[in-house]
C-alpha cells in the first residue's frame, strides 16, 4: 500500500482524557485565589486526532484506547458523536486518564497530567486484526512513555509494517521525551513512515537547534518529517531535506489546547484521500488554526 493510499480506514491509538482547561488572565497568585473560567471537556491527544480526523471529512475513523469504568460512557458517547468508531478497554482499577489544562492570557497552555487509565493499554488489548481494513495507523507518543503501552504501540507498528500499512507518530511530549531519553524514544518508533513533532520537540529528538535542521534530520530516519511550528505555519521534511514550509492560517487564539492534534488528525485524513505530504500539511494548519480559535481539544 502507497504512502498515501486513499482507500482504508484511520486507526488510532492513543489516549482518552478528561480535560479540565482553566483560562485565567492574570498571572497565577500562589497561595491564594486567581479568577478563572474552567470547563471539564473531552480530550486525550489521540482521541482529539480521531475527531479532527473525521471532522475533515476522514468517513471511517477507529480509536484504540483505555478508559475507566467511571467515565467511559461518557467519553464513548462524545466520541460517537463526532463520528469515531471507539474500541475502548475498561479499566476497573484505575480511573480515566486527567489533564488540568492552564491555559494564560496568551492562549499558551500548562499540563499538569494523571495518566491514569490511558498508559495501562497492553499488549492483551491489541490484535493485527484490529488493521483489518485499516489504510493507516496513527500512534500517540504518549504511548512510548510507559513500559505497558509502550509494547502495545510496538507491536501494533510491527503488525502495520508487516501488512505494508504506513505509520505516523506524534511524539506528543518535551517532558516525557526528556525522562525517557530522545534516542530510546526513536529507537521505539522504528519502523514509522512519518513524525508530526513541534518545533520543540524536534530539536529535543535530534539535539539540532535550528528547527529545519531537525526537521531534515528525522526525515532521514522515517522518511517524512512533518514539524509544526505554531503561528509559523509547519516545515515538511523528506528523505534528509526541507521540501516545503507551508504558511500559517491566521487566527485569533482563544486556547492552544489540541492545536497539535488538529494538525495531525486533518493531515492524515488528508493523506488518507491521496493528498501529498506538503497538501496534508497545509489542511492541518487550517484545521489548526480553527482549534485555537475555541476552548478546547475537539472541533
Amino acid at each position: 500500500m502507497s504512502a498515501g493510499a486513499a482507500d482504508g480506514a484511520l486507526l488510532v491509538i492513543g489516549d482518552v482524557v478528561t480535560d479540565v482547561v482553566a483560562r485565567y488572565r492574570t498571572p497565577l497568585a500562589h497561595g491564594t485565589d486567581t479568577a478563572a473560567e474552567i470547563r471539564t471537556l473531552p480530550g486525550g491527544a489521540g482521541a482529539n486526532a480521531a475527531c479532527w480526523a473525521a471532522r475533515s471529512g476522514c468517513a471511517d475513523v477507529r480509536l484504540l484506547a483505555r478508559v475507566g469504568a467511571e467515565a467511559r460512557e461518557w467519553h464513548e458517547e462524545r466520541l460517537r458523536r463526532a463520528g469515531v468508531r471507539t474500541h475502548l478497554v475498561v479499566d476497573d482499577e484505575v480511573p480515566t486518564a486527567t489533564v488540568i489544562c492552564l491555559v494564560d492570557a496568551s492562549a499558551e497552555r500548562t499540563l499538569l497530567t494523571d495518566s491514569g487509565a490511558a498508559l495501562r493499554l497492553s499488549s492483551a488489548d491489541w490484535s493485527p486484526s484490529l488493521l483489518d481494513g485499516v489504510g493507516r495507523l496513527h500512534l500517540s507518543g504518549y504511548l512510548f512513555f510507559a513500559d505497558t503501552s509502550r509494547q502495545l504501540a510496538v507491536a501494533a507498528l510491527e503488525s502495520a509494517r508487516e501488512r505494508g500499512v504506513p505509520v505516523s507518530v506524534d511524539p506528543a511530549s518535551t517532558g516525557f521525551i526528556k525522562e525517557l531519553g530522545a534516542d530510546r524514544f526513536l529507537a521505539s518508533v522504528d519502523g514509522a513512515e512519518t513524525l508530526l513533532p513541534n518545533a520543540d520537540e524536534a530539536r529535543l529528538l535530534t539535539g539540532l537547534t535550528n528547527v529545519a535542521d531537525a526537521a531534515a534530520a528525522l526525515s532521514r530516519r522515517v522518511g517524512v518529517a512533518v514539524v509544526t511550528l505554531g503561528g509559523d505555519g509547519a516545515l515538511v521534511a523528506r528523505a534528509g531535506a526541507v521540501t516545503a514550509r507551508v504558511l500559517p492560517v491566521p487566527a485569533r487564539a482563544v486556547d492552544s489546547t489540541g492545536a497539535g492534534d488538529a494538525f495531525t488528525g486533518a493531515f492524515l485524513a488528508a493523506r488518507l484521500t491521496g493528498a501529498d505530504p506538503v497538501a496534508a500539511a497545509a489542511a492541518g494548519c487550517r484545521a489548526g488554526a480553527r482549534a485555537v480559535a475555541a476552548v478546547g481539544g475537539r472541533p
